[in-house]
């Protein structure tokens, strides 16, 4: 029974033009992926200033599991606890802006641990449609009401919450959303939380390291909890919570996804205290980024592309499925690698080019990029 299930959805799967079937990477050298022999310009990564590829920090990053180990060898609340994941926790804290932080093995298991554990049956929860899977499933999880509202409108949040006057809610939502690319809408959801006294949790996953002074994020005015991940512009992997105090004890004592598993090795711990200085010292890499992606969006829009995004993420309408992958696999023969996201990452037949920029790309990436998808196009009508 069982395998038959199996074998009839990977079916279904693959006459909707919906099979997952990822490439390998054969090598990975800055801004270039090589598959199948081929390099490739890599317009798929998330490593947005390049620290994920930087001699330097990989150097430092061998010095410390020389000094610590492989392995913390331990769930956190057994023998994991170890002195240097603290001090990298109150640093992260101090350098973000909030009183505390924990780590956590993945940025899923982190919005998982987090909302699944922080909301419970009775509360009131509203959700940006956009959020990512992992929250959503934090929401399941969790057992409480929860209620989505249209993708960054606050007005359409505030008549929400005009039906709950005399109930406390929490907002779960992203401060740079990972798939369209646009920014929270931070003075909208300021007056709405001064209004209904809410609590708020935002992902700032994309936007750690990049924007904002320094690259602490944008959501700091409005955020009572913020989520940050290593495995992005930060260039390590792993995953962290920044919150109360208070939050963090109880997170700590009843977070199954932190409590069963076994602790960041003490070495990613290390690394991360000096990651927070390659970050503080990265204004360079993080201006050059942001002029670098508003020339790829007013060109493609010049061009007549339906282009959204606010920073470094640019989403370009497609629209069906299989159109999505053939344009992703001419611009593979064409010498660039970027992902065709599709349902259920993104609404069916709403499929998009999800285009990630970093620090590495240059203008002529961006001519040639422009050129290349124009001409893949210009294949598919021909075919």
């Amino acid at each position: 029974m069982f395998a038959k299930r199996v074998r009839s959805r990977l079916k279904e799967q693959q006459e909707s033009g919906l099979y997952r079937n990822p490439p390998v990477i054969e090598q990975s050298s800055g801004k270039y992926v090589q598959i199948n022999g081929n390099w490739l310009i890599n317009f798929a990564s998330n490593d947005y200033l390049g620290l994920g590829s930087d001699p330097e920090l990989a150097e430092k990053m061998a010095d410390k599991f020389q000094r610590y180990g492989s392995s913390s060898s331990s769930s956190r609340l057994v023998s994991g606890n170890l002195e240097i994941i603290k001090k990298a926790e109150k640093a992260f804290a101090d350098y973000f802006g909030y009183q505390s932080a924990l780590f956590y093995p993945s940025g899923f298991q982190c919005n998982l641990g987090l909302v699944g554990t922080l909301f419970e049956q009775g509360d009131k929860v509203f959700f940006d449609k956009h959020i990512h899977s992992s929250l959503v499933k934090g929401l399941q999880l969790s057992g409480a009401d929860y209620y989505g509202y249209r993708h960054n409108r606050t007005s359409h949040l505030q008549t929400r919450l005009q039906k709950h006057l005399h109930e406390s809610a929490g907002i779960v939502t992203e401060s740079l959303f990972s798939m369209d690319g646009d920014l929270l809408d931070t003075q909208g959801l300021a007056e709405l939380k001064q209004e209904f006294d809410l609590f708020t949790i935002v992902d700032e996953a994309h936007a750690f390291g990049v924007l904002g002074d320094k690259g602490t994020g944008i959501a700091r005015p409005v955020a009572d909890i913020a989520v940050g991940t290593f495995g992005k512009a930060l260039g390590l992997f792993g995953a962290f919570v920044l919150l109360p105090k208070d939050f963090r004890e109880y997170l700590l004592n009843f977070s199954s996804p932190l409590i069963y598993t076994t602790s960041l090795p003490p070495a990613q711990a290390a690394a991360a205290l000096d990651i927070l200085e390659f970050i503080r010292g990265s204004e360079q890499g993080r201006e050059h980024l942001l002029q670098i992606s508003k020339e790829m969006k007013q060109k493609l829009s010049a061009e007549g592309f339906r282009v959204g995004g606010d920073a470094h993420i640019l989403s370009i309408l497609i629209g069906p499925e299989e159109t999505a992958s053939r344009v992703s696999r001419e611009l593979f023969n064409l010498g660039f690698f970027a992902f065709p996201a599709r349902f259920p990452t993104v609404p069916l037949n709403r499929s998009i080019l999800r285009i990630s920029l970093t620090s590495m790309h240059d203008r002529s990436d961006v001519t040639n990029f422009l050129h290349s998808l124009k001409e893949a196009y210009a294949r598919i009508q021909a075919a």
